[in-house]
């Protein structure tokens, strides 16, 4: 990762002013084209979710995918992918081992470290840090596609982490039409061009209901938060998805199939982060 010509990240780094990346090295046996964060300034938006959601899209599409759970005080993303309580990471020659879900997504989690799923983390920030850098270092992802990391919530120390030692091909900014969150999501956006970090879009989660009737889009919140995060950030909207239980039941990997409009949603989402991430990566 010396080359910084190949880096999604150089535009905007200091580092390459200094001779070379700063990142931290992956894992010797591993190869990773892209790395997407899915981030949000602000909890309760659904980003876990949506990292899952994408991570399957992708799957879908014949890639293989991997998800960093970084949000080590909270961590959900082996529940939401369907990973049993109680599992723990092996470690042989190449480094520590992922799990697989059950449809093939490689999770690496804090939780697969604890005695107990429900064991609090009560760690400051140091600490937090050096454990998402090893999810970095020390885990044999294998080949992969796309890594997502699933962020925690805000622009506090991991955060910070993730954008300074990981080579992010690009960031993906949750959100709900809510006017609060849209306020605290648009920190998150800045903190992401503050260090150079190219923001792919911004995904509109819980953004209507539809009528079980006659299936009409029924929105609960006004558009204009939303719109005015858009323009203050210059963000496209990648797309909106509603707020229905087949949402995170395809987030768990068990349920009904989305409705076909839900469907074209995700499949229109992951068609622009195609398009988008279609560039060299860091080696």
């Amino acid at each position: 990762m010396s080359e910084c010509k190949n880096c999604p990240s150089a535009e905007g780094c200091e580092s390459k002013e200094k001779g070379g990346c700063s990142f931290e090295a992956l894992n010797t046996f591993s190869s990773i084209r892209h790395v997407v964060a899915v981030m949000s300034g602000k909890g309760g938006v659904g980003k876990s979710s949506v990292s899952v959601l994408l991570a399957r899209e992708m799957l879908r599409r014949g890639k293989k995918v991997g998800i960093l759970d970084a949000d080590i005080t909270g961590p959900s993303i082996p529940r939401l992918v369907g990973i049993p309580a109680g599992s723990h990471c092996q470690q042989n020659d190449k480094g520590i081992l992922p799990i697989l879900s059950g449809d093939g997504i490689a999770v690496v989690s804090l939780n697969f470290f604890l005695a107990n799923e429900n064991d609090p983390v009560i760690w400051r920030g140091p600490m937090l840090s050096g454990a998402v850098k090893q999810f970095w270092t020390d885990v044999y992802w294998g080949d992969l596609d796309y890594l997502f990391i699933d962020m925690p919530p805000g622009t506090g120390d991991v955060v910070l982490t993730v954008m300074q030692s990981m080579p992010l091909s690009g960031a993906v900014v949750v959100s709900t039409p809510h006017d609060v969150a849209s306020m605290v999501v648009a920190k998150s956006v800045h903190m992401a061009h503050k260090m150079g970090i190219h923001v792919l879009g911004v995904v509109e989660n819980m953004a209507y209901i539809r009528c079980p009737d006659c299936g009409k889009q029924i929105r609960l919140f006004d558009e204009a938060p939303l719109h005015a995060l858009l323009a203050e950030t210059h963000l496209p909207l990648l797309g909106s998805l509603p707020m229905l239980p087949e949402v995170a039941a395809l987030s768990r990997g068990d349920g009904e199939p989305l409705d076909k409009d839900t469907a074209a949603t995700l499949a229109d989402i992951g068609g622009l982060l195609e398009k988008a991430l279609d560039v060299p990566a860091c080696p």
